[in-house]
């Protein structure tokens, strides 16, 4: 219980980082959803090249931040010759892709579609690689538990990023995608200052011998994390290309806008994956991380339900994020969610290759479940528009999970509570359901109050069974005494 809770401590810090970030973030999508009008195409310009630069980022880090975790806990290796090895990897594909792009940015722009507009391009290339260079140091960071310094860091390019957009699209009346790229290379760019000084701190040592271990232990790790992002943000890249629609860039800024509000998922994923990456890799070696594994998959289970509960439950509120003439796919929000849960049970599932140098399990498995994905959005956009996006995610998580889970139960098993993780699910949906069914015409204050004591429900289920009062601190103190 004592690992968890410094578990849940963590989580609790970098969440503040992903997740105060991402409702700071959510701010523009507001600015952005009412400043650029659905016809213009300018939302759906923004979410289909951050869609390619999300995968050019994975690309860069080549798989180093999971890499300099595992090399950084082996016995007899130095971290400090571990981060200069992995940061000289990333920096020198970087300056590779920083050349071809400007050097072939005319080539480039015409196949993407962006032949008016090669300077988008350029600027978000030049993010990606401040990013990906960025990325090895943040990762060092959180192998020496410094979640404060990266917090702040995060927090800090989230508070430039708004205040910039804040004056550009509402002091000056900017209304063109351009400013929201150039608004992005200015604050990549000065967080990348602060981590000057981590740099004169570091013993800097290159080894080759650690860089062909560490090249063979990452490169799955690369397949699988290009497969992963791509079911991110596959559907965001090819939709313009295979919508049978008019206004495929309009559809495509609906979806994107609408995926935002579903993204609440994404940062509790994501902060639990901060915190829990670093820990997985200290535990290995202790007689009862197995177990550790198992409950920290059940509570993550748990929360991300809630969470699940809480968005649909208050959707009357969290609609007016995004524009009203871009509501129109909030019908693909709980789709969404429901496969950034499975995404991050399969994130948990995935340690058991990793812990035994198995990697290439999980560029399959990956793979795999992109291969649904594409399959599904190439097939069905056409005649479904967005919607097959939301669905085609949705499989292709369902796959690599549910492959992850059972070859990993023949090759390194763990006994998860399956019994009290499939209760929670059912209740989950039975909630949900009720949710959904409501009548229109109700008065949403009406709907907030029932959507309220259904989540108090799910949330007293939790208390009952897996979190009683007395286990908490503080409050847990008085409970004793009765």
């Amino acid at each position: 219980m004592a690992n968890l809770k410094g578990l849940a401590k963590d989580t609790a810090i970098y969440g503040l980082s992903s997740i105060v970030g991402r409702f700071l973030n959510y701010l523009l999508v507001p600015l952005y959803t009412n400043c650029m009008p659905k016809e213009s195409g300018d939302y759906g310009v923004s979410v289909n090249i951050y869609a390619y630069t999300a995968l050019a980022l994975v690309i860069l880090t080549f798989g180093m931040e999971t890499t300099l975790f595992r090399f950084a806990n082996k016995e007899g290796e130095k971290p400090d010759t571990v981060f200069s090895t992995a940061i000289s990897v990333v920096g020198t594909l970087s300056v590779v892709f920083l050349a071809l792009v400007f050097t072939f940015i005319t080539p480039i722009s015409h196949s993407l579609g962006y032949a008016s507009h090669p300077e988008y391009l350029q600027m978000m290339a030049t993010v990606v690689v401040l990013d990906a260079v960025q990325a090895i140091p943040f990762s060092y960071l959180r192998f020496q538990k410094r979640p404060i310094k990266f917090a702040s860091l995060k927090l800090l390019f989230i508070l430039l990023n708004i205040l910039l957009n804040v004056f550009y699209f509402v002091v000056l009346g900017k209304t063109e995608v351009y400013y929201v790229f150039l608004i992005n290379l200015w604050c990549t760019s000065a967080i990348t200052f602060f981590f000057v000084p981590d740099f004169f701190r570091v013993k800097w040592q290159f080894d080759f011998s650690l860089l062909r271990r560490m090249f063979s232990y990452s490169w799955p790790i690369l397949v699988l994390s290009i497969a992963g992002i791509l079911n991110q943000t596959v559907d965001k890249i090819i939709f313009p290309l295979v919508c049978s629609e008019a206004d495929a860039k309009a559809q495509l800024g609906v979806y994107g806008a609408c995926v935002k509000v579903a993204m609440i998922m994404a940062m509790i994923t994501q902060a639990f994956r901060y915190a829990y990456e670093p820990i997985v890799f200290s535990k290995a070696k202790d007689k009862d991380s197995k177990e550790y594994y198992a409950q920290a998959m059940k509570y993550f289970i748990i929360f991300t339900l809630f969470a699940f509960l809480v968005v649909m439950g208050y959707m009357d509120i969290l609609k007016h994020v995004i524009g009203a003439e871009y509501r129109e796919g909030l019908v693909t929000v709980p789709i969404v969610m429901a496969a950034e849960i499975m995404m991050g049970i399969y994130f948990n599932l995935s340690f058991w290759y990793k812990l035994i140098d198995r990697t290439i399990w999980g560029a399959w498995f990956s793979l795999a479940g992109c291969t649904v994905l594409i399959a599904v959005n190439v097939l069905f956009i056409p005649q479904y528009g967005y919607m097959a996006c939301a669905w085609g995610g949705f499989a292709g998580y369902a796959t690599s999970m549910l492959l992850s889970y059972i070859v990993g139960q023949r090759l390194n098993p763990i006994r998860y509570d399956l019994k009290n993780i499939i209760r929670y699910i059912l209740l989950a949906i039975v909630l949900f359901v009720v949710m959904e069914l409501q009548p229109e015409a109700w008065p949403s204050w009406l709907r907030l109050i029932l959507n309220t004591a259904l989540i108090i429900l799910f949330l007293l289920e939790i208390i009952r069974r897996d979190l009683p009062l007395h286990s908490l601190p503080v409050i847990g103190r008085r409970f004793k005494k009765k």
